[in-house]
């Protein structure tokens, strides 16, 4: 019988609030030597995931985008709403400043394979697994689904 992503899910992930300082975020991340945690609201409903990738803003710093001047005025050569964005994470105090609200779900009912080539094909490295009320009841990542091809019972 295929395995469901329930059968090899973590379950109930550590997951912080919008509100949460990022540096505590940041602590949880290192301490437990995890790459990321949902983010959900006071009810428990899941609004967002911070990742290593969102915290990069904050080291790397954010470069402003290229431009021309033409008879006195700014023609940005990419969309400046992107560096306000990239700006807002490098300055953020909070999750919810950083957050990816983007967040892709899968069900813990999902056949594990499907789920896996979800995550390949859009290049994440975790899927929230959120029941029908949209809580958070596990995180599935691409580590679990190497322990199940390694143990051969896939």
């Amino acid at each position: 019988m295929p395995k469901t992503v329930a059968d090899v899910m973590s379950r109930n992930p550590i997951a912080v609030n919008p509100e949460t300082p990022l540096d505590e975020a940041i602590k949880i991340l290192a301490e437990r030597r995890i790459s990321g945690l949902p983010v959900v609201d006071e009810n428990g409903q899941l609004v967002g995931i911070l990742s290593e990738g969102d915290l990069m803003w904050r080291e790397s710093g954010v470069t402003p985008p290229p431009y021309i001047m033409l008879l006195d005025s700014v023609i940005y050569l990419e969309n400046p709403a992107r560096y306000q964005r990239e700006l807002h994470k490098a300055l953020g105090q909070t999750v919810g400043d950083v957050m990816s609200k983007k967040v892709l779900t899968v069900s813990p009912d999902k056949p594990l394979n499907e789920a896996a080539r979800l995550m390949h094909e859009k290049g994440v490295h975790r899927l929230p697994v959120i029941d029908d009320r949209n809580e958070v009841v596990g995180i599935l990542t691409r580590g679990d689904v190497v322990r199940v091809m390694a143990s051969g019972n896939s």
